[in-house]
């Protein structure tokens, strides 16, 4: 058994539309075999994992995969089963699922949903080494593995804070985008996006967190605030901090000056030795302490967002109940393992920690960790209150009296956050400050949130629900439209005209096509841009209002979706191309793996499908939202119908685009004036025309833009780069396209044919990874339309040996009927390019199919600057 690859499939997918991993595994020689013809494997693999007892697979019934073991079944299968249930051994509930063959005899694609990817990978990994173990009797460390898993996984895990918001914002409805492997996402998209890190909202500014971060400047503006603070010092030594202690009065705290989640923070101070002591604490965070005077009381969070107090929490220290025989210390491990407590942030409470600071406070109050505390007795092991050195909260929101809660607002308000946790200390949060003698002691920006959702006790609030509707109000869009464009062919043309009607709409239009992505009018990054990857760029582009999103088989396959739900989804056509690549053989499975860009549309958005397409038609059922179909011929069956049953349909009808219902025929525009189409010539642009018009009616724009749009759209290589470009050289036409399949070259050639030719010259090729049958099928096709061809091959031979595919092109010229004479092999595109242009004569025309339009650029400028200078020699030589 052989592991072949390992992939993360992010964003909805073939399998799923929630996120996946695949395993490609070659199961080898063990193909077929089951594994109850393994030697002892299946009592072997349930005595280490006996979690696999309780799956139901396909039997429905707890045992079901048990049964399935005794009855017979597959490694891959197995493997399967393995990595969920390894998962769930972490603690991620996981349950999705599949197998399937992928090529060859032995080559499966083993598929299983993950909550934590790092979990998710690591899982698979370790079935595929615990599958692979047990076949070759090793033994497998799993316990150890496991840890090592759980460790990698949390350091990945999203903080409470943060997924919290995740978690509200899906909600909502709001996309959400992780922003590398840290707290930080990305609400909604383009120009509507917001970005959060645990709660610290875009809307803060870097003063306002610096001054929050600095406890003696937050202090100074509030002082002048009028807001009660503690008196402070700074202190740059432990003997300044003395000073500062004795000036102040006792007692006091000493804590960091930029200090957070209450490390190094030491308080009720009362002599100086107990300052020096803290000071040595604070040095190991910072070298600068704040010196305060302490406020008696108890110790509150109050949690402002934007102009209202949405949560308050008492904060009690980390402490432990004596039992009358355990030690301070065993009573602290004891305590640790209490399920609500975890390392870092990983659940509701922290675990205790044993350092400096706690040995100092015990010191203080004349203990040790070997004692052993009365029962009942309370043993406080920090001053601070902060969840993230042991303590707990309990909810008071209820009970914070309206002038605190003014006065935590106006706090906020000073320091300019629009999330803020204020700490209070005061003898009773009922009462105003000024009657308790009160304080607020200090501001956080990014407060934690995880005590107000899972407090000790009292009642939870949610206060992500509350920051995330702060940055989207009821009737604030988080959105821009999306339409998402597949299909065999004409996926670039099409997505460019949509993009066009957007822009004459006045969006400014983020744009994924093969040949780059597109903010506005800029190409930001060249190359083929139609995965998921380049359409999170365009998402996460702030000046962009609306998407179009060239989607590609490839990226669908292996990646998934880079969005969420489409407003339009848009299939052009399928047809043969790419079939023998990922496990799909046929036109069926090749339909259904399109067919998601149209199951990933908003229920009231619009899937967009040719008609006169059969395959488009078989994944029909599986559309999304509503259906706009659209066809050549106003008298398709199927659009007949569809207006029948109340749909929308785009056809032509006497030379003219119509949008059409049971109720009205609105004309767009003739397709005689649409330049792509050279007059209604290149019947391929005129399908791309009419699936643009299509995805616009989707999304509500007037006719009269869409008219606009298309009548200034112009097949040139400044709108539509690379596809049915045309160029004058000397007295012969060069027409550069990226036709790359059968229905490709069959689309240009039907409309070359309509055009007054003296000679049609063709420069073919086709990528390697086609099949042996579609290549010689567009051999076929070059023979019976070319005058002469010139056979060349891609750079990247994508698994070929070299000739190999001209071989095979040259063969299905001559079978085409093309003259063996007036065929030649020049293997690099630029140089048959070049011998093509040198043997055109007037009137002739050189179509060239392209894998590096950039070089074939290059050939004809040079072509055409050496003719112009030729021209000039012999004007020259004339005079």
């Amino acid at each position: 058994m052989k592991l072949v690859n390992l992939s993360v499939l992010r964003g909805r997918n073939v399998y799923s539309h929630n996120p996946v991993i695949k395993l490609t595994v070659d199961l080898e020689e063990l193909y077929d075999t089951p594994t109850l013809e393994i030697p002892m494997f299946n009592d072997n693999l349930l005595a280490l994992i006996p979690g696999l007892k309780e799956h139901k697979c396909s039997e429905g019934y707890k045992g079901g995969f048990v049964t399935r073991l005794k009855r017979g079944t597959y490694l891959a299968h197995v493997l399967e089963h393995t990595a969920i249930e390894l998962q769930n051994m972490l603690g991620y509930k996981v349950s999705f699922g599949k197998a399937r063959w992928n090529s060859g005899q032995s080559v499966y694609n083993v598929v299983y949903g993950y909550k934590n990817e790092v979990a998710g990978v690591e899982a698979g990994l370790l079935a595929f080494d615990i599958l692979h173990g047990l076949l070759e009797g090793k033994k497998i460390e799993l316990h150890g593995r496991l840890e090592a898993i759980r460790q990698k996984a949390g350091e990945f895990e999203l903080g409470p804070s943060t997924k919290a918001i995740e978690t509200e914002a899906t909600k909502a409805g709001i996309p959400v985008i992780r922003i590398g492997q840290g707290s930080l996402l990305q609400l909604g998209y383009g120009i509507h996006q917001r970005r959060i890190q645990a709660t610290l909202t875009d809307r803060a500014s870097c003063i306002a967190v610096d001054i929050a971060c600095d406890k003696w400047m937050a202090n100074d503006f509030m002082r002048q605030n009028g807001i009660p603070v503690p008196e402070g010092r700074i202190a740059h030594n432990k003997f300044e901090a003395v000073e500062a202690a004795k000036e102040i009065g006792y007692p006091v705290v000493v804590k960091p000056i930029n200090g957070n989640q209450g490390k190094g923070v030491c308080l009720n101070l009362h002599c100086d030795e107990e300052v020096m002591a803290a000071y040595e604490a604070v040095e190991k965070y910072t070298p600068d302490a704040l010196v305060e005077k302490y406020i008696e009381g108890k110790h509150y969070r109050i949690l402002v967002v934007k102009d209202k107090v949405v949560a308050a929490a008492e904060r009690i220290p980390a402490h432990v109940i004596g039992n009358g025989k355990n030690t301070i210390e065993e009573l602290i491990a004891i305590e640790n393992q209490n399920p609500l407590r975890g390392e870092g942030h990983e659940k509701p409470l922290t675990k205790i920690k044993i350092d400096d600071v706690m040995m100092l406070l015990l010191k203080k109050n004349h203990l040790c960790l070997e004692d052993i505390p009365e029962k009942g007795q309370i043993i406080y092991l920090r001053e601070n209150d902060n969840l993230s050195t042991g303590g707990i909260a309990v909810d008071v929101t209820d009970l914070v009296h309206e002038d605190i809660q003014r006065m935590c607002i106006r706090a906020a308000h000073v320091i300019d956050l629009d999330v803020a946790g204020v700490d209070v200390t005061t003898r009773d949060i009922t009462k105003p400050l000024k009657e308790t003698g009160g304080a607020i002691i200090e501001i956080n920006a990014a407060p934690g949130i995880r005590m107000h959702h899972y407090p000790s006790s009292g009642t939870p609030r949610n206060v992500a629900k509350e920051i995330v509707e702060s940055l989207f109000p009821k009737g604030k869009e988080h959105s821009i439209p999306i339409v998402a464009v597949t299909g065999t062919n004409g996926k670039t043309t099409t997505t460019r005209l949509i993009g066009r009607i957007l822009k004459e709409a006045g969006h400014c239009v983020g744009m994924t096509t093969t040949g780059g992505i597109y903010i506005g009018d800029e190409c930001i990054l060249k190359g083929d841009t139609t995965g998921p990857s380049s359409a999170k760029t365009v998402l996460m582009h702030r000046q962009v209002t609306a998407a179009v999103l060239e989607t590609a088989r490839g990226g669908i396959v292996n990646k998934g979706l880079g969005y969420d739900l489409a407003d339009v989804g848009v299939i052009t056509n399928i047809t043969d191309d790419h079939l023998g690549i990922d496990g799909i053989e046929t036109l069926e499975e090749l339909a259904r793996v399109k067919a998601l860009v149209i199951e990933a549309v908003k229920d009231d958005g619009y899937s967009v499908i040719n008609a006169d397409d059969e395959y488009c038609l078989y994944v029909r059922d599986r559309a999304y939202g509503n259906i706009i179909l659209f066809s050549k011929d106003h008298k398709n069956n199927y659009v007949v119908k569809h207006i029948k049953d109340g749909g929308r349909v785009v056809y032509i009808k006497d030379q003219m685009i119509y949008m059409a219902t049971d109720k009205e025929q609105i004309p767009v525009v003739n397709i005689e004036n649409i330049p792509a189409t050279l007059g209604g010539v290149l019947i391929h642009n005129v399908e791309n025309s009419l699936a643009a018009v299509a995805a616009a009616w989707g999304l509500g724009i007037d006719k009269d833009i869409i008219n606009r749009a298309l009548v200034s759209f112009k097949c040139d290589e400044n709108e539509n780069p690379g596809r049915f470009n045309m160029y004058d050289v000397a007295d012969f036409k060069v027409i550069v396209d990226y036709g790359h399949n059968f229905d490709g070259y069959k689309k240009v050639i039907e409309g070359l044919q309509k055009i007054k030719i003296n000679r049609l010259i063709g420069v073919i090729g086709v990528p390697g990874d086609r099949m042996n049958a579609s290549i010689y099928e567009v051999g076929i096709l070059s023979g019976q339309s070319f005058d002469h061809i010139f056979v060349k091959e891609d750079r990247d031979r994508r698994g070929r040996t070299e000739g190999e595919v001209a071989k095979l092109l040259m063969e299905g010229c001559i079978k085409g009927g093309a003259n063996p004479k007036k065929i030649e092999i020049e293997l690099l595109e630029e140089v048959a390019l070049e011998k093509a242009m040198k043997m055109a004569q007037a009137g002739d025309i050189v179509i060239v199919f392209y894998e590096d339009r950039g070089k074939v650029m290059e050939v004809i400028d040079r072509f055409i600057e050496q003719h112009h200078r030729h021209v000039l020699e012999e004007t020259a030589v004339s005079l």
